[in-house]
């Protein structure tokens, strides 16, 4: 997966907003796999990835239905948020670089 930055962030936080609370944790995973997926791939082939894109997050979460971003004093955009963020660290923390 490419370095993850705001854009990204806020992009997958948009895509969990679409998701019933319970299932977003695993949403949030598959974003960061599909995003992993895509970057294997381009480096691979020096293609983008058909589904998934470049290997960026954003890239990842925007092959999805994305909610309006709201502002953060949304408490539902900011557990969308801090979910992101632990998916992303779960999947540095699996890879061995957190």
């Amino acid at each position: 997966m490419l370095p993850v930055l705001h854009g990204d962030v806020s992009n997958a936080a948009r895509a969990l907003l679409t998701v019933a609370p319970g299932a977003r944790r695993r949403a949030g995973a598959r974003l960061v796999a599909e995003a992993a997926e895509a970057a294997a791939h381009v480096a691979q082939t020096g293609r983008l990835h058909p589904r998934y894109g470049n290997g960026s997050l954003m890239a990842a979460a925007r092959k999805t239905r994305l909610a309006d971003e709201p502002g953060f004093d949304d408490p539902d955009y900011c557990a969308c948020v801090i979910e992101v963020l632990r998916a992303v660290m779960r999947y540095r923390g699996a890879k061995g670089a957190m």
